[in-house]
Parts: C-alpha cells; sequence; structure tokens
C-alpha cells in the first residue's frame, strides 16, 4: 500500500495499521502547535490573575506563576483585556484624586448621615445615663 496522494511522500507499507510517517510528522506538529497555544492561553489567564492579585492585595498563587514561567517570560495580557486593565487604572486615578473624592461627597445621602449620627448620639446618650446616675 502506498501513501496517501495528498502527502506525496511515496511510502509503501505492507498493513493497514501502520500510519505515514510523513502523517504523523504532520500530526505531532500540528498537537505541538495546539499544545503551545493553549499554554499560552492558560499563561495569559494566569497573569491576568496575577494582576487581579496584585490590584486587590490577594495571596500569590505558585501555580499561576509555574504556568507563566513554562509558556516563557514573554506572557502578557491579551491586548483587550490591557484596555480594560487600563480603563480601571484611570477610573480608580479619578476616584482618588480630589476632584474625585469631591464628587463622591456630593454624591453622598446627607439626611441619612445625619439621622445615623443622631441616632448614635442618641444611643451614645442613653447608655452615659444608664451607667451615671447623676445624669
Amino acid at each position: 500500500m502506498i501513501c496517501s496522494p495528498r502527502t506525496r511522500c511515496g511510502y509503501t507499507f505492507s498493513t493497514q495499521s501502520f500510519i505515514c510517517p510523513h502523517l504523523l510528522w504532520q500530526m505531532w506538529n500540528k498537537q505541538m502547535e495546539r499544545d503551545a497555544a493553549f499554554a499560552q492561553k492558560k499563561a495569559e489567564r494566569a497573569c491576568l490573575r496575577v494582576h487581579l492579585r496584585e490590584k486587590y492585595r490577594l495571596p500569590k498563587s505558585e501555580l499561576d506563576e509555574n504556568q507563566i514561567q513554562m509558556a516563557g517570560d514573554d506572557v502578557g495580557l491579551p491586548e483587550d483585556l490591557q484596555k480594560m486593565v487600563a480603563e480601571d487604572q484611570v477610573e480608580e486615578e479619578d476616584k482618588d484624586s480630589i476632584l474625585g473624592q469631591l464628587q463622591n461627597i456630593q454624591n453622598m445621602d446627607m439626611d441619612a448621615i445625619k439621622e445615623k449620627a443622631q441616632a448614635t448620639f442618641t444611643e451614645i446618650k442613653q447608655a452615659a445615663e444608664q451607667k451615671c446616675s447623676v445624669m
């Protein structure tokens, strides 16, 4: 039996269970490409998790660091995730600025804050009166 016309290697073999070495080589190359792409995706996700862990001050994960090292040191966030991270950083910088704090003050419900302060003051006063007979 001769190898398939697609490969054109002309390899001849006698049993049907045997696979052409040329086809094996192609299958192996495709598998290696898929494995490399999968490792890259895993490393990108691990990179995102590392970034989020740093952002929210969560404990580091050794698994994430190992995945990044296995894929190589040149792993970064995909472009769409980089844009999202940059937008988050801009929003956080705006919130941390003086103007952001002033906007937060404007959005506060002052009546609710006054009511809560009054209730707290009343509770403290009642607790003091119960402890001290002079008041």
